[in-house]
């Protein structure tokens, strides 16, 4: 029996000596991706094309980001998504200044999630150490707080400390508490709600409303279970009571917007609890235009809530940029100083947020792939690196290769022959990543006192986050593709009427109520991941999303990508793509290793992640309990070990070195 007091919170925030050395697998000799077209971020390609039609300003526009997980450095392997967040910073300088010269507001939103997803924040002892620096350089007008910045102390900390210090009263934490052990009280992490007037006069009420991430009601299939105990969420239905948030809606002061930041999917469908927000708004200002802006749920929408309410998420991992604009503010029904009744020169938003909207306002909303192609285009109308880059661009550019090459990212472990997606291709296709997976397990994890007993050693889906591209495997993919470090546990020789039906019993009993989220299907944190990739869907049907129709065609081969429906329809996506196989995955995967040609015969060792040692018991029955348990190879050896160990002694993945190339 091993004792889990601290194991939980010291596996996810230790990093094992094999990764903190940034090569302990790989080959001695550093290799190169080789660059293909010419980019600022070393190793990036740009897309092919992009989009054809200038963006719709109003008075008042948005650009939003969430779910960022750290790949401020882009996606060296996809050329949609291949800026980097110098490119982005330049990119905002411009707009800034464009909206200027209209005489309209532009505001900078970001609803959460800076964590576990990319070496750049996850390779660093805290967590976003580095990254966090380097996402400073946007000037964000409004910030709001993810779940990934609740699960460990250390990062909550780091948040409260730094994060909502540094960003002031524009980092909204409505709902979310951490104990301030210089007082020993709850204290807000940011503030509470914001007001503030716009440059052209509009007097705004902003409010920042993570969902309802508590340990009983957000318990997710991911390392820990809810926010860490230094942390209180309150719950949606609850703070609409509390008496700041009536005195704050009942001011005298008026408001002309209320803005509504969320690390929160905007359906109740979804899990969502925008709409609980929004109908106590409603009861005491029934006319004032609401506009929310969330994240977490990975995907691209937009909902329309009422005739002047709208919602929008913006996809995830620097793969989209959110655009939002608004037009209808007058002397009659606000404080607008600026333009009326639209900018001149460039188009306008024309659309009521409902088909017998008597309301004044009209809108538009777009989708904007992440890559150099779109960027310049609306920001210079053309593909123009001098003109469009700003010192301050080239200036985190520059930072993002400097924290890259200390940490060691680029450092080659192997060459991935193909493209290996989550849910382009069938589960138990060639194509798809989880096979692979399965070979690894069955592989590299062994317990050499226990080599000859045949073992079945079973991982969750929830833990890979993202796909293997073609092209060499890095140091950097550790974290992209498995950030999280769960522990591997075993039960010596079960018999094998149990053991070879743990894993479909697993599977049919759904994930561990400690890793769902409510009414929310299935938390890859994803409680919906969209994966957006050369071979993959990512639309998630159920609300819009299941239609593939296509409104324009910009050239005769376009690209796999995003292809999105939603409650304005399906133009909102900048860019023409492809639309990509989405397939189903089950919640749980397993290698098998050292059984023969007649199966499992006797008994087999059972390895299992840490996480989901309840279940197991649960399905073995009483005859084990913890006393069972043990560690199957050490504490220090977790899931994100075997993949990078398996690519170092795999033929197929140092076939390619050391000329490998990216697709």
């Amino acid at each position: 029996m091993r004792h889990f007091g601290s194991l939980l919170l010291g596996l996810a925030v230790g990093v094992p000596s094999c990764l903190a050395c940034g090569g302990c697998y790989g080959p001695t000799s550093h290799v190169e991706h080789v660059r293909h077209v010419k980019r600022i971020q070393p190793g990036a390609p740009n897309a092919t094309y992009g989009p054809t039609r200038a963006l719709e300003w109003g008075q008042v526009n948005f650009l939003h980001t969430t779910d960022t997980h750290g790949w401020l450095e882009g996606h060296l392997k996809e050329g949609n998504y291949g800026a980097d967040w110098g490119d982005v910073v330049s990119f905002t300088n411009h707009l800034k200044q464009q909206a200027g010269n209209m005489g309209v507001d532009l505001l900078l939103v970001d609803t959460g999630d800076l964590h576990d997803g990319n070496g750049l924040s996850d390779a660093t002892t805290p967590d976003a150490e580095l990254s966090m620096k380097v996402f400073e350089r946007l000037n964000y007008d409004l910030l709001t707080i993810g779940n990934h910045e609740l699960y460990l102390a250390e990062v909550a900390y780091q948040t409260f400390d730094g994060i909502a210090k540094l960003w002031g009263d524009k980092y909204l934490t409505s709902n979310v508490q951490i104990l301030n052990p210089s007082t020993n009280k709850f204290e807000y992490i940011g503030k509470q709600y914001k007001f503030f007037t716009t440059q052209h006069g509009l007097r705004v009420m902003a409010f920042g409303i993570l969902f309802d991430f508590t340990a009983a009601g957000c318990i997710r299939r991911l390392k820990v279970a809810g926010n860490t105990n230094v942390t209180i969420v309150t719950k949606a239905k609850e703070m609409v009571t509390q008496g700041w948030f009536k005195q704050a809606l009942n001011s005298t002061e008026p408001v002309d917007m209320f803005l509504l930041l969320g690390h929160n999917a905007v359906r109740s469908s979804m899990g969502g609890t925008f709409g609980i927000i929004h109908d106590a708004i409603r009861q005491a200002h029934p006319r004032t235009p609401i506009q929310v802006f969330g994240g977490h749920t990975h995907i691209r929408d937009f909902a329309v809530l009422d005739e002047s309410s709208t919602a929008l998420e913006s996809g995830r991992y620097c793969e989209t940029l959110g655009w939002v604009s608004m037009s209808g503010f007058s002397k009659s029904n606000s404080a607008w100083t600026g333009i009326s009744p639209n900018p001149r020169g460039v188009p306008n938003p024309t659309r009521k947020a409902t088909a017998n909207s008597t309301s004044p306002f009209v809108y538009s909303r777009r989708y904007l792939d992440w890559n150099r192609a779109t960027l310049e285009f609306h920001a210079v109308g053309k593909q123009d690196d001098k003109e469009f880059d700003y010192n301050s661009g080239l200036t985190t550019t520059a930072e993002i290769t400097k924290h890259r090459s200390q940490l060691n990212l680029a450092e080659v472990y192997g060459c991935t022959p193909k493209d290996y997606c989550m849910t382009c291709a069938p589960f138990d296709s060639p194509d798809n990543i989880f096979p692979l997976l399965s070979q690894a397990l069955a592989e590299v994890v062994i317990n050499e006192t226990r080599k000859d007993i045949p073992r079945y050693l079973i991982s969750n889906t929830g833990g890979i986050r993202f796909d293997m591209h073609k092209g060499p495997f890095t140091y950097d993919d550790f974290f992209i593709v498995s950030p999280f470090r769960d522990a591997l546990l075993y039960i010596p020789e079960v018999p094998c009427s149990k053991a070879a039906t743990l894993l479909d019993k697993l599977n049919k009993a759904g994930a561990s109520q400690k890793r769902n989220i409510g009414s929310m299907r299935v938390e890859r944190d994803i409680c919906v991941d969209p994966i957006v990739a050369p071979l993959m869907a990512r639309d998630e049907p159920g609300h819009g999303h299941a239609f593939g129709a296509v409104t324009r065609r910009q050239v005769v081969d376009l690209v796999p990508g995003y292809t999105t429906s939603d409650d304005f329809g399906s133009d909102g996506d900048d860019t023409t793509h492809s639309r990509i196989p989405n397939y189903s995955i089950p919640d749980y995967f397993q290698g098998a290793a050292g059984f023969g040609a007649e199966g499992c015969t006797g008994t087999a060792d059972v390895v299992f992640v840490d996480f989901i040692e309840k279940d197991v018991l649960a399905i073995l029955g009483s005859d084990y309990s913890s006393s069972n348990v043990t560690y199957y190879i050490s504490s220090n050896y977790t899931t994100q070990d075997f993949l990078p160990q398996f690519v170092k002694q795999s033929d197929m993945f140092q076939a390619g070195l050391p000329n490998c190339t990216i697709a």
